[in-house]
């Protein structure tokens, strides 16, 4: 069967992933693709032409190990992918990362937590998870990951990079990343980890009535997990919502649109997307809402992409939250992923989504109606860490976002 699926790239690393549909968004979609029939290709000079250079790098390159089959099959297969100029989008998943991706659907992962995309000839880091190697380390969006092991990756594909980078948890891996903001490159080793999800959790903000809710991802489940945290929320007294969702690199389209749907009346737009032709195909929200008329500020940074993009879009849009903090990631593409006969796949690029009201997402992010940036050393708060502290803790942060959020709840 060939699977729908909205990507935008991953490093599940284990890394990480992002979901939408029955696939992901910004991750993968999974939802069902048509097969189509094309015309097989017939030139046989085209074919002896990829022949010949095969044969001739076979005989003459000098590194006999790097001369092998799987090397060159997968070689040639990136490489037509890669002349699309889809650049981080379309791209050619080895069988190590087709699993990758699925068990993040699942909520569990081996890996150091991170997703990452393909930009500008690089591999960036989109976000790392919640309680992951990548987030102890100090992994930051944005930061370039330059060798791997001591192997210079500059120039590699992202499939490349990720192979490196991969492996069983309890094994150690070191890698070299950039910092833009800084300019300053450091050696980090990490040590890969069984990572279980926890996509909600919740904590009210000490000496205030308000909620941190924060959703580190969209794996299956996550909408229902929301709705009862919000349920729980309410019958605790509490008047107000801040929705997290930074450094949240996406998952299931299903899931968005669920978590839209807390806090949107059934029928009202959650997305738009488009084909070549440009055709529009509107989701809209479903009912059941477990948030419908609670106050909401939504917190949003460059780590936030995929689904957290179609969530955060679709309430500014239909003006039910204010968006606070950073311009987010930019994905923006729905990929249809075609499985190939080892278990490898390609994802190609067959739509767009779009917000409610038609703006682009590729590329552009979504904005912040209030822009808070944070220290370069700034610790973002999480629900777990708010339970122990005290209201004048929480004032001393120096989560500004967080702060501001708090500051704009009704």
């Amino acid at each position: 069967m060939i699977l729908r699926k909205w990507l935008r790239v991953l490093l599940f690393l284990a890394i990480g992933l992002t979901l939408v549909g029955l696939g992901m968004i910004g991750g993968i979609f999974l939802t069902q693709a048509r097969e189509t029939q094309l015309p097989q290709l017939t030139t046989s000079a085209n074919f002896q032409l990829i022949d010949e250079a095969w044969q001739t790098i076979r005989a003459n390159y000098v590194d006999r190990t790097a001369v092998t089959d799987q090397t060159f099959t997968y070689g040639a297969i990136s490489g037509m992918v890669d002349a699309l100029g889809d650049t981080g989008h379309s791209r050619f998943l080895s069988p190590q990362m087709v699993q990758a991706q699925h068990d993040y659907t699942a909520g569990e992962f081996e890996g150091i937590g991170a997703y990452v995309e393909y930009r500008d000839g690089a591999t960036v880091i989109v976000a790392p998870f919640d309680n992951s190697p990548a987030q102890e380390a100090g992994l930051q969006p944005g930061d370039v990951i330059v060798a791997v092991n001591g192997q210079d990756v500059t120039g590699m594909t992202l499939s490349e990079v990720v192979g490196l980078i991969m492996g069983p948890a309890g094994s150690p891996v070191s890698l070299s990343v950039f910092t833009p903001d800084t300019g300053i490159t450091r050696d980090v080793t990490l040590t890969r980890a069984k990572i279980e999800l926890q996509n909600v959790t919740w904590a009210q903000l000490p000496g205030t009535t308000a909620a941190h809710v924060r959703i580190a991802g969209f794996s299956e489940g996550v909408s229902q997990d929301l709705g009862q945290a919000l349920r729980d929320i309410q019958a605790a007294g509490l008047t107000g919502v801040v929705l997290d969702l930074r450094n949240n690199p996406g998952g299931l389209l299903k899931e968005a649109i669920g978590v839209a749907s807390q806090f949107l009346p059934e029928g009202t737009p959650v997305l738009e997307r488009q084909d070549a032709q440009g055709n529009v195909k509107v989701e809209t929200a479903v009912s059941g809402g477990a948030g419908l008329d609670i106050p909401l500020v939504v917190l949003i940074n460059q780590g936030s992409a995929s689904a957290s993009e179609i969530v955060a879009g679709a309430l500014q849009d239909n003006k039910r939250a204010q968006l606070v903090g950073e311009t987010t990631f930019g994905t923006g593409t729905v990929l249809n992923e075609f499985d190939l006969s080892d278990g490898s796949a390609l994802l190609l690029a067959t739509e767009q989504w779009l917000t409610p009201s038609g703006r682009v997402i590729w590329h552009a992010g979504i904005k912040p109606d209030t822009a808070v940036a944070l220290a370069p050393n700034a610790t973002l708060l999480h629900p777990e860490a708010e339970r122990q502290l005290s209201p004048a803790g929480l004032q001393a942060s120096d989560d500004a976002q967080l702060l501001r959020a708090l500051q704009l709840l009704p």
